[in-house]
Parts: C-alpha cells; sequence; structure tokens
C-alpha cells in the first residue's frame, strides 16, 4: 500500500482543533473549528475530501487523532450517505501506541514495537493507500524516516496564529514533486505532493 499522509493546514501551517471548538485545546489553544465553516459553505470541499476517504484501504493514527476519531466518527451512527464514515467504520485501522491496551473501535490494532518495522509490513500489504489523517507528531516521524510516499494538503485561506504547527521549526529539509493543485471558489486548495529526497541549494 501506498502511505498517504492528509492534513488540513492553515496558511501559517496550523493543524491543532480544526474540527471543533473543543477538540484539541491543549497547550491553551483558543481557536478551534477553523476548518468546518468552509465544508459548510464549500460542497467542492466535501467532495474532495470524500474522494480521498474512498480511496483508502486501511488507516493509521497516532494516540491523540485516534482518540478525537473514535470518540466522533466511532460513535455516530451511520448516516447512510458518507463515504467519510463508511471508510473509517469498515477499514482496518491501526494506531501507534505504547500504552493504549484496549482500543474499543472496531478492527484496531495498536502497534507498541519496533513502529519503522510495523509500517514496513503494512505497506507491504497489497491494496492502494494506508492513509494518515491529522497526526501531526507521528507524521514528522514518517517524514524523518522516508516513509511517506504521498502528501496531501488540505490549505485553508486564514492564519490561525497559534497552535500546533504541521513541520517544526527545526527538521529533516525534503524536496517535494507537485502531482496535483486544485482549488475551490472558497480558495481552499488541494495540493499532493511526492517527496523526492533532500532539496538542491545553490553553490554560490
Amino acid at each position: 500500500m501506498k502511505l498517504t499522509t492528509v492534513t488540513n493546514v492553515s496558511l501559517d501551517g496550523v493543524i491543532q482543533g480544526l474540527g471543533g471548538p473543543d477538540e484539541d485545546r491543549s497547550g491553551g489553544f483558543e481557536r478551534g473549528g477553523w476548518a468546518l465553516p468552509f465544508f459548510e459553505d464549500d460542497g467542492e470541499a466535501a467532495t474532495f475530501l470524500n474522494q480521498v476517504y474512498e480511496r483508502a484501504d486501511a488507516f493509521l493514527f497516532g494516540r491523540r487523532t485516534y482518540e478525537i476519531f473514535a470518540g466522533s466518527w466511532g460513535t455516530w451512527d451511520d448516516p447512510g450517505d458518507s463515504p467519510i464514515w463508511t471508510a473509517l467504520n469498515t477499514k482496518p485501522k491501526y494506531v501507534t501506541s505504547t500504552t493504549l491496551t484496549d482500543p474499543r473501535w472496531a478492527d484496531t490494532t495498536v502497534l507498541s514495537g519496533d513502529l519503522a518495522a510495523a509500517v514496513g509490513d503494512l505497506k507491504a500489504k497489497p491494496g492502494g493507500e494506508l492513509q494518515v489523517h491529522g497526526s501531526g507528531a507521528l507524521i514528522r516521524w514518517l517524514l524523518d524516516n522516508r516513509l511517506v510516499d504521498e502528501i496531501v494538503l488540505l490549505t485553508y485561506p486564514m492564519v490561525i496564529g497559534q497552535g500546533t504547527r504541521l513541520f517544526p521549526e527545526n527538521g529533516p529539509d525534503t524536496a517535494l514533486d507537485l502531482v496535483d493543485l486544485r482549488s475551490t471558489s472558497k480558495g481552499l486548495t488541494f495540493q499532493v505532493y511526492r517527496p523526492t529526497g533532500r532539496p538542491r541549494y545553490a553553490t554560490a
């Protein structure tokens, strides 16, 4: 399977608390819920995200994002018309954690040993996409370990001004090839990148 990260991110790189005001207040974050208004006003955004989830054959989560998803998508009744609900509740889910022992969301496997080996085994399975949604710390670790095949960014035309960023101030450098670019009439852009190693730098 191809490992694809899917991230909702503001123009200033914030990925925290996009779903609602109380989704994630860690670190004193007070500006949650910034993504949902776009999906209420922009049918193109919902269509794109539905198509992304329909491609998933399995999901890989960090512990915090897994708990957020399990406490929402994992508890809601089937609305009958949601590709996102269907994918999340019918496809295998893997969560990285050294403390979670009894996941209650059906079809969940905890990865607590050699994470690089476990992810390598998942990628070796037949199928389309192993998708990582949210899970900022996990995404950074996957990028550091050159395990990401494709990066999907949904970039929102706003500056949040606080909160956890997708990329750290200091980290490894990565060159990316842009393989798809779309935008909606509301200004939301969808970028699909493939990592290609280290960037080239000028020598003079």
